[in-house]
C-alpha cells in the first residue's frame, strides 16, 4: 500500500466516525453521555461489544498464538460463555433493580463508603493500565508497518489516536460509542473473513478442503486433558475464562455501561446472550485464520517471526493482495479504537460519578 492510499483510507474512516458522532449527539446532555437515555437497541449493543471486547490484542495475538497451542485458546472461550451467563442471571438483574449509572455505587449500598471508593479506584487504575497496553500493542503494529516509513514519531501516533477518540466521543459519550463500535466491529470481522478467504484461495482450497487441512494439521489441537500441571489443562483454562469474564466484564464499568443503556433488563439480557454466542463464532474465525497463516507460511517456506504477533501483519501487508492489506488496516484500526473509546467513556463516567459526585 502506498502512503497516499493509507492516509486516504484513514481520513475517510475517521470522517465517517465523526459523522456518526454528529448525528448521534444531537440534543445530547449529561444523561445521554452516561446512559444514552437508556434507549440503545439491544442488538446494536450486542454487535458493537464484539469490537470493544476483542481489541487489537485479539486481532493479532490470537492468530499468532495458534502456532504454539493450536486451538487451545477455545477452552478459555468456552469459559467465557459460562461467565456471561452468570452475568445474565446474577449481576444484570441487580444493576437494573438499583438503576445504577456507575456499577461501583453498589458497593456503597451493600457495604460502605470506603468499599465503594476502593472499588472505583481500582477500576480507574486497572482499566487505565490495561487499555493503555492494548492501545500500545495496536499502535505499535501501525507504527512498525506504516508510520515508521514516514518518520512519524510513536508518541505522535498515540497522541493523534487519543485526540481523534476525544473528538467523536466528547459530546454523545456512550450513545455515540454504541453506534461507532457497531460500525467498527463490522470492519474488524470483515478483515478476518477477507483474510481467511484470500489464504484459502491462494492455497487452492475450497471451504471443505480448508476445514480438512486445518483438522489434519498440527495446529488443530483443541482440548488439553493430559497434564493437570500444564497451564493449558482444560479445567484451568475453562474456569479461568469464566472468572475472567465475571470480573472483567460483569464488574467492569466500561463493558457494563453499554449494557445499562438498553431499555429494559430483558433487552440487556438478550444483548448479553447473543453477544456471547457471536463472540464464540468470531473467536473460531480468529483461530481458523491463525491456523491458515501458519499453514500458508509452511507451504511457502516463509520464516515465522520470533514474535508471532507479527505474523498476521507481515503477511497481510507484504504477501497477500491489496484488498487484504486494506481490510487489515481497517481491522487493526477498528479493534484499537473500539476498545479505546469504550475505555475512555467508562473511565470518564466512573471518575465523574464516583469521585466528582
Amino acid at each position: 500500500m502506498t502512503p497516499t492510499l493509507v492516509v486516504t483510507i484513514l481520513v475517510i474512516y475517521f470522517a465517517v466516525l465523526i459523522a456518526i458522532s454528529l448525528v448521534t449527539s444531537r440534543g445530547a446532555d449529561t444523561t445521554t453521555f452516561f446512559t444514552a437515555n437508556r434507549q440503545s437497541p439491544w442488538y446494536l449493543v450486542a454487535f458493537g461489544m464484539i469490537g470493544s471486547s476483542l481489541s487489537g490484542v485479539t486481532f493479532i495475538s490470537v492468530p499468532g498464538n495458534v502456532g504454539a497451542v493450536g486451538f487451545g485458546y477455545f477452552q478459555v472461550v468456552l469459559g467465557y460463555l459460562l461467565g456471561y451467563w452468570v452475568i445474565i442471571g446474577v449481576l444484570m438483574p441487580l444493576y437494573y433493580r438499583l438503576n445504577l449509572i456507575s456499577i461501583y455505587t453498589y458497593f456503597e449500598k451493600r457495604f460502605n463508603f470506603w468499599s465503594y471508593k476502593t472499588g472505583a479506584f481500582f477500576f480507574l487504575i486497572s482499566r487505565t493500565l490495561g487499555s493503555a497496553l492494548r492501545l500500545y500493542l495496536a499502535a505499535a503494529v501501525l507504527q512498525l508497518f506504516l508510520f515508521d516509513a514516514w518518520g512519524v514519531p510513536f508518541f505522535v501516533t498515540v497522541a493523534t489516536t487519543l485526540a481523534l477518540i476525544w473528538v467523536y466521543t466528547i459530546k454523545g459519550g456512550i450513545k455515540t460509542i454504541v453506534y461507532t463500535d457497531a460500525f467498527q466491529t463490522f470492519f474488524l470481522i470483515s478483515a478476518v473473513c477477507v483474510a481467511v478467504w484470500q489464504i484459502s484461495d491462494d492455497l487452492g482450497m475450497s471451504f471443505p478442503q480448508m476445514i480438512d487441512a486445518i483438522h489434519e494439521s498440527k495446529y488443530s489441537k483443541l482440548f488439553y486433558f493430559e497434564d493437570p500441571n500444564s497451564p493449558m489443562f482444560f479445567f484451568k483454562q475453562f474456569i479461568g475464562g469464566a472468572l475472567i469474564t465475571i470480573t472483567m466484564t460483569g464488574m467492569d464499568q466500561e463493558i457494563m455501561q453499554k449494557n445499562l443503556t438498553c431499555k429494559t433488563l430483558g433487552d440487556a439480557q438478550k444483548n448479553m446472550f447473543w453477544f456471547s454466542i457471536i463472540l464464540v463464532i468470531v473467536n473460531i474465525l480468529f483461530l481458523t485464520l491463525g491456523a491458515l497463516l501458519f499453514i500458508y507460511s509452511d507451504q511457502n517456506n516463509l520464516a515465522i517471526p520470533t514474535y508471532t504477533d507479527e505474523l498476521f501483519p507481515r503477511l497481510a501487508l507484504n504477501e497477500f493482495s491489496l484488498v487484504v492489506g486494506i481490510f487489515f488496516l481497517l481491522g487493526i484500526t477498528a479493534s484499537s479504537y473500539a476498545s479505546a473509546d469504550s475505555a475512555l467513556a467508562g473511565l470518564t463516567t466512573s471518575f465523574c460519578i464516583d469521585f466528582l459526585n
